[in-house]
């Protein structure tokens, strides 16, 4: 039976690929593939394979989700092993989920590789490690972007904890106002913060701040990026590692 796997590329850097979602790649008839999947992973893959980007950035959906879902299917109907090639891990805002669901109601037989979140990797090739005994006991993951009819505005903001390390993806566009919430919620202007451009590749730039600097800073960055916000930031300057490579 054809068979798709919803499959997580990492973060940026090449070697952060898991050995299985490798092993799927090379043996692929069809790569369904993200724009925040680093491309070289495409090298691995069988000479004969068939290639679909469907790549989405801020404001040019050229393939709208509906349609990557039904890109899918067929391929899944042509294709005996399919890759879904989504940038980080496919169910941290990767709509790996909805993907797959689609995938069950019509009887096509899935399977989920996990993949690096850069919620995770990218901070940790900046030197901040998102957590650390005596600074921070937990952190979250926030989407900084959603449907203009559920904006980011709606999010609980007043249930963020005070010693506690938020991580906002996608979020470059939003940062004025996610600095204003967390403002609004009691957070001290001089917050540590820090965004983070092409994270774990050599074109890696990492921008530093408080909130109350930041939006200004937030200028000299690009997308891709996060944004890190927490006291975990400090240790950046004894902990940076990859730019020293």
């Amino acid at each position: 039976m054809n068979k798709v796997y919803l499959t997580g590329a990492g973060p940026g850097d090449v070697e952060l690929l898991t050995i299985k979602a490798l092993k799927a790649i090379q043996k692929a008839d069809v790569i369904i593939y993200d724009r925040l999947a680093n491309p070289e992973i495409l090298k691995e893959a069988k000479k004969d394979v068939a290639l679909i980007f469907v790549g989405k950035e801020k404001g040019n959906h050229r393939v709208p989700q509906d349609e990557i879902n039904e890109i899918i299917y067929q391929s899944a109907l042509k294709y005996k092993n399919v890759v879904r090639l989504k940038g980080g891990d496919p169910f941290v805002f990767g709509r790996g989920g909805e993907e797959a669901l689609y995938l069950k109601e019509r009887g096509i037989k899935f399977e989920i590789i996990p993949g690096v979140t850069s919620a995770i990797s990218v901070p940790a090739y900046a030197g901040i490690p998102v957590t650390n005994r005596g600074v921070t006991p937990s952190f979250r993951v926030v989407t900084g972007h959603r449907k203009s009819s559920d904006n980011i505005a709606n999010i609980n903001w007043a249930s963020f904890c005070e010693d506690e390390t938020i991580v906002f993806l996608m979020g470059l566009h939003n940062i004025e106002l996610i600095v204003t919430k967390l403002l609004e919620v009691g957070k001290a202007k001089d917050y540590p913060c820090a965004i983070i451009s092409n994270g774990t590749t050599k074109n890696q730039k990492v921008i530093t701040g408080t909130l109350e600097t930041i939006v200004e800073n937030s200028k000299e960055a690009v997308s891709p990026a996060i944004i890190i916000v927490g006291e975990v930031v400090n240790l950046r300057d004894d902990l940076k590692w990859f730019e020293t490579l």
